[in-house]
């Protein structure tokens, strides 16, 4: 079965940035997603499309196709009494938006009470080199489709549609 529109997909993965690995699947622990429904990164998404299960391949997703390009106005200066703790500089906090939704940021520099941080996401601009395996490929169910995401076996989350 290959890869299209709605199908679910199970594969590891490792991502390498500059030669260095910056992030991977664990063993046992698959990355799965709903095919066609922007649930990972566009550039390794449509590399995936038409491909099958077992299949191993490497891709190169530039920045556009992946998180994006840097933009240097994501650069803020916050205060430091935003910040409840110690502040380390290349930690990961999270803000919250306006509208409930949480952005990430990186502590770049502190100077006095003024904290440089980025919003930018830490692989924003990054060339990022996929080594992809291809586990298995599956029809989703109308569930999945519902939901627009997949749903592993021991997946028993509900969601509360209140």
């Amino acid at each position: 079965m290959n890869i299209t529109q709605d199908k679910v997909v199970e594969l590891d993965y490792k991502l390498t940035v500059n030669g260095e690995i910056v992030d991977q699947s664990e063993p046992g622990e698959p990355l799965v997603y709903l095919h066609g429904h922007s649930n990972i990164i566009p550039g390794l998404e449509s590399a995936l499309e038409g491909k099958a299960e077992g299949e191993r391949f490497q891709v190169t997703v530039q920045p556009e196709e992946g998180y994006g390009p840097r933009d240097e106005d994501s650069i803020e200066d916050l205060s430091r009494d935003d910040f409840e703790d110690d502040i380390e500089v290349g930690e990961t906090y999270y803000a919250q938006a306006e509208d409930g939704s949480v952005l990430p940021f990186t502590v770049i520099n502190v100077d006095g009470d003024t904290v440089q941080v980025d919003f930018n996401h830490p692989l924003a601009g990054m060339v990022l080199e996929f080594d992809v395996t291809i586990l298995s490929v599956r029809d989703a169910t109308s569930e999945e489709l519902e939901h627009g995401h997949a749903h592993s076996d021991d997946d028993d989350h509900n969601h509360d549609h209140g």
